[in-house]
């Protein structure tokens, strides 16, 4: 059986690259920023794009900017005229950030915000086609909720991280741990929520799609 990482560079090898400009924001991301593994990355990059070309959305949400590498992805992807609106609660994250998109091919795509999500967007008067939820674990079902009050219907959530690196299977889970408890909340409550269809990928640290009814 071929090793993992095997199996990744020859994914890697045989999708669309990623771009210099996406190249060069994933390395300055893992040289100058604390997590850089919250990046999403060549893979994942591409398949944020590919949703975008297949649903075609008007307007997008994104839920946890970091260092804007999800972000420029999705905006590569967008029918012109669609925007993006991106939203990171780490005023720190800024200085960093801004200049990347700002810079970048598609900014007259992004719309970036500092601050929380939960406070901004319910006086937004947009509705949206498609949103990336990619934020504090712990806050998952608080976004969930204001996401499908302002999401079109057969608009699609995309959740990330909703495997967190296995801990979904632990049977008990210190009370202190909040973001395993967060996810794993937020998988139980989309499971059953009969307002929506959701199906589970296994990408990276998973990433669930979900569709509004």
């Amino acid at each position: 059986m071929l090793q993992t990482d095997a199996l990744d560079d020859y994914i890697l090898r045989h999708i669309d690259s990623e771009g210099e400009y996406l190249h060069a924001l994933y390395r300055a991301t893992h040289l100058k920023l604390l997590r850089p593994r919250m990046a999403s990355g060549h893979l994942q990059g591409r398949i944020l794009k590919m949703l975008v070309r297949m649903i075609r959305p008007s307007q997008v949400l994104e839920i946890g900017t970091y260092s804007g590498y999800s972000a420029l992805c999705m905006a590569e992807g967008l029918p012109e005229g669609a925007m993006l609106h991106t939203f990171e609660i780490n005023d720190e994250q800024e200085d960093f950030t801004r200049p990347w998109l700002e810079n970048s091919p598609y900014a007259d795509k992004i719309c970036f915000y500092i601050g929380d999500v939960l406070d901004l967007l319910p006086s937004m008067d947009i509705k949206f086609d498609m949103a990336f939820i990619d934020g504090d674990k712990r806050r998952y079902k608080d976004y969930y909720e204001l996401v499908l009050s302002k999401l079109n219907t057969g608009g699609y959530i995309l959740a990330d991280n909703t495997l967190w690196d296995g801990h979904v299977l632990e049977e008990t889970t210190k009370h202190t741990d909040l973001q395993t408890l967060g996810i794993k909340e937020f998988n139980d409550l989309v499971a059953v929520d009969e307002r929506v269809e959701k199906v589970i990928l296994p990408l990276r640290d998973g990433l669930t799609l979900i569709r509004k009814k």
